[in-house]
């Protein structure tokens, strides 16, 4: 009896340590370079529906359910998503758009697990006609999220799907 007394808080004690040393947050981003202006680039990626066209997740589950609530490209524009276990349910709300530099948005996770996420997208100009897109997004890692994430690298797990967005998106602007 005694001897699972002392397991049981020795996982109480192990799940509190790694609690404590697990990481708090969390932001994954890539970039590319388009062959096209700043202006033409901001003004395709203000639009969350265009998101359909290239957004890898879109092609994850081509019949998910769609709503959106407001003007598409202006701040408080929701754009809503329910599908198959690969992309899950959740919605993105446009909350800060500034023009030719950056669009900013939350990601409102409902399933497979609730979660909240700041997501955003930055434009620089490198040359006449050419532009650098960075796409990403961040939040926080709360208990019990923060000690999986000792097991999954979230650069690895999301990142791929970001490279593969962003080269169909370069695709899309420079034809």
């Amino acid at each position: 009896m005694m001897l699972a007394v002392y397991i049981l808080i020795g996982l109480v004690i192990l799940v509190f340590i790694l609690a404590v040393v697990a990481p708090k947050n969390y932001e994954v981003y890539r970039t590319v370079d388009i062959a096209r202006s700043t202006e033409d680039v901001f003004e395709y990626l203000k639009y969350v529906k265009n998101q359909e066209i290239w957004s890898p997740w879109a092609k994850k589950d081509p019949d998910m359910a769609r709503k959106y609530t407001g003007e598409d490209g202006a701040v408080g524009f929701v754009s809503y998503w329910n599908g198959n276990k690969e992309v899950g349910e959740g919605e993105q709300e446009i909350t800060a758009v500034v023009r030719n530099e950056r669009i900013d948005g939350e990601l409102r996770f409902l399933k497979p697990f609730r979660s909240n996420s700041n997501c955003y997208f930055k434009v620089y100009p490198v040359a006449e006609n050419r532009t650098k897109v960075s796409w990403g997004f961040s939040g926080k890692n709360v208990f019990p999220m923060n000690v999986f994430m000792l097991f999954m690298n979230m650069d690895k797990a999301v990142g791929k799907d970001f490279e593969e967005g962003l080269a169909e998106l370069k695709k899309i602007l420079e034809n």
